[in-house]
């Protein structure tokens, strides 16, 4: 049984609380991590590293260069999604799996390791170090969080963010619930400037487009057709559209939604900007 909390490191002792790394030795065993203690010569890991970013890259290209090859073409071939940046899933998944320590830490010949006497430090690496440190009720449990009493207030309230959240935010923009009913439901859509929605259609709703602000260039079945502020668009059930802002400033409409299923996962999507056409 692993020893909680020892991670052996082997220091070069030089009268200072500073000192240059020898040897790592990552999560040894029990018997192994007792003689590094008894040697007295070691300094238990916390697992805190402090390091530049470009020094960490050279030395997993010096060490596990398939891992930083990997990365690096992770990231180039990333897409912006609004505010995130979307790496690569392929190339990522292709990274070998392997703990930093392992791959650099244990490795690398320019670590060096400042000697603390109590950080009062407690990496939480199980349930039972989980425990000791949260207040428990008159039955010994530990419970942290009150997510689910506000579900369950919301449920009772008969609000829809129990379900849902009110304004969700898309790669094109975002789209916020007004109202909705038994077969309707109304929202209000934001298209960034230059984003395009997929090319889409629907098996069991309508659309009806509503421009309040900025331009949109819709498709709706065969036609391509400009629309500006208090004009509109009726898209019938099972009809390819999609809705693209080609202007400067934010495209807002109102969407009008009816039908006997208002369900997201009700699209068919055809052609997608970011990625989201499903594979056959």
């Amino acid at each position: 049984m692993r020893l909680r909390g020892i991670d052996g490191v082997t220091a070069l002792i030089d009268g200072t609380q500073t000192f240059a790394v020898d040897s790592l030795v990552e999560k040894p065993d029990a018997a192994t991590a007792r003689r590094f203690i008894d040697e007295g010569r070691y300094y238990w890991n916390s697992g805190m590293f402090m390091l530049k970013a470009s020094i960490y890259m050279d030395e997993l290209r010096r060490y596990e260069p398939e891992i930083a090859r990997q990365a690096e073409l992770s990231l180039q071939n990333a897409k912006q999604d609004y505010d995130f940046v979307r790496l690569d899933a392929e190339a990522f998944a292709a990274c070998p799996n392997i703990s930093v320590d392992h791959a650099v830490m244990e490795k690398t010949q320019r670590a060096a390791v400042v000697a603390v006497a109590d950080l009062g430090w407690n990496d939480i690496g199980s349930w039972t170090a989980l425990a000791d440190i949260a207040e428990r009720d008159a039955q010994n449990n530990t419970l942290i969080g009150d997510v689910k009493k506000i579900v369950a207030q919301l449920n009772a309230m008969g609000r829809h963010e129990s379900v849902t959240h009110r304004r969700v935010v898309q790669p094109w923009g975002s789209y916020e619930g007004i109202d909705s009913g038994e077969r309707f439901q109304v929202k209000r859509i934001v298209v960034n400037p230059g984003a395009q929605l997929s090319l889409q259609m629907h098996h069991h709703r309508a659309e009806h487009w509503i421009v309040v602000k900025g331009t949109a260039l819709v498709t709706n079945g065969d036609k391509e057709i400009m629309l500006t502020e208090n004009q509109s668009t009726y898209i019938p059930l099972g009809v390819t559209h999609r809705l693209l802002n080609p202007g400067k400033i934010p495209l807002e409409l109102i969407e009008v939604q009816s039908g006997a299923y208002l369900g997201e996962d009700d699209i068919v999507r055809f052609e997608d900007t970011y990625g989201r056409v499903a594979k056959v």
